[in-house]
Order: C-alpha cells, then structure tokens, then sequence
C-alpha cells in the first residue's frame, strides 16, 4: 500500500514538474516574441522617436576588487553612447547598494564619468536589488514614464517585459560589446530562466512593493 501510494505521489510530482517546465519555456518563448520589436542591436539602430526617453543601466555585479564586471561596464559604455548621440537626456544607474562595502551605482557612476558623461546627467538608484526593483523605482521614485533599457541581450527580454507591464514604455538597446566566458553566459541564462518566472509571479500574484522613499523625479 505505502509503495504504490509512493509511485502515485511520484507520478503526480513528475506532472507538476514537467507542467512547470513546459510553462516556463512557453513563457520565454512568448517574452522573446513579444518584445523583439522593441529591441535594437545599436544605439545607431534606434529609430528617431519624438518622446524623450531616460537610459535605464541595470547593474551586473562588481569584481572583488571593486571595479565593474565585464558585463556591467558595457552597459554603461553603451549608456554613454546613448546621452552621446543625444537620445537620453540623463541616465538612471539602478543597483544594489545593501552594504556598506558594496555600491553598484557609485560604480557606474564613477565609470561614466570617466568616459565623459557629465555629473548633472547621472541618477543614482540605490535600490535597484532587483529588475523588478529598478523598474518600480523608476516609475514610482524617479516619475520615468518613457525609457530605454540598457542591458544583454540574455536580459533584455526580462527587463522590457518587467518595465513595460509596470506602465514604463520601454525599448531596449543591447550592450553586448564584447565575447564574455562561457561560463559567464551559461549562469546568466540558467537563472535567467527562473528569473523570468519570478518576474511573472511579481506581476500576476505577489505584487511586491520594493524599497521606496521621497520621490525624486527626473522626468522625461
């Protein structure tokens, strides 16, 4: 009796199992679909849009050293092409400052100024902990209504549907400027994945409320 329950118990767990897979897949399937219009390979491919618009830079993590990963310097490298050929009027840095020894937006703050962006055209977003996070912030916080996301091409999906579900009308731009590990790309698109299941969760059930304060608004 207890093993044939046991093989029951396992058959119903191998449904749910392969059910969440096939929708988790049909859920990347359908974001990559949805959004590949909203996508430019370059910041010369964007199309001449009369609505201002704010860069959105997510961060990717620091070295141990402090300075920026290969990934999140290319994202701000791409960000400052962007206010460079005057398609952003300022560029809001959103990531993870939880520590006292760990501050992604000084980062990316640091490494655009040193590429030549002004410092009155730099926002810092400390909260930034999660896409989800920066996205909210930058509707509820900083008042973005229209933005271009600066971001990977294994992330970009991600963010458009995050931003432009929370009421941000949102394009993207890719930042990969350069052959990054293998390895590298392997782990980013393994949680990818899971993230993009988080991401629907977020949107449709849980409806979390990230880290807010005085509203700082920079407008379009």
């Amino acid at each position: 009796m207890f093993k044939r329950t046991l093989k029951r118990l396992s058959v119903v767990l191998f449904i749910i199992g392969l059910g969440s897979l096939v929708a988790i897949l049909a859920l990347n399937e359908w974001t990559r679909s949805a959004y590949a219009d909203r996508i430019y390979a370059t910041v010369a491919a964007l199309p001449n849009d009369d609505q201002p618009r704010i860069a959105i830079v997510f961060g990717a993590g620091l070295e141990r050293n402090g300075a920026p990963t290969p990934i999140l310097y290319d994202r701000v490298a791409t960000a400052v092409d962007l206010y460079k050929a005057g398609r952003v009027s300022k560029l809001l840095l959103t990531g993870d400052n939880r520590f006292m020894d760990y501050n992604e937006p000084e980062v990316m703050r640091q490494t655009a100024l040193q590429l030549g962006v002004p410092a009155d055209a730099l926002v810092l977003d400390y909260a930034g902990r999660r896409t989800y996070d920066s996205c909210f912030r930058a509707r509820d916080i900083f008042g973005v209504t229209h933005a271009i996301l600066v971001t990977q091409a294994f992330h970009l999906d991600r963010a458009l549907y995050l931003c432009n579900s929370l009421g941000l009308d949102s394009i993207g731009v890719l930042a990969d400027r350069q052959d990054y590990t293998t390895s590298s790309q392997l782990g980013w698109s393994i949680r990818e994945t899971a993230a993009l299941a988080e991401a629907w969760f977020d949107l449709n059930v849980t409806h979390p409320l990230p880290v807010l304060g005085e509203k700082i608004p920079i407008g379009n």
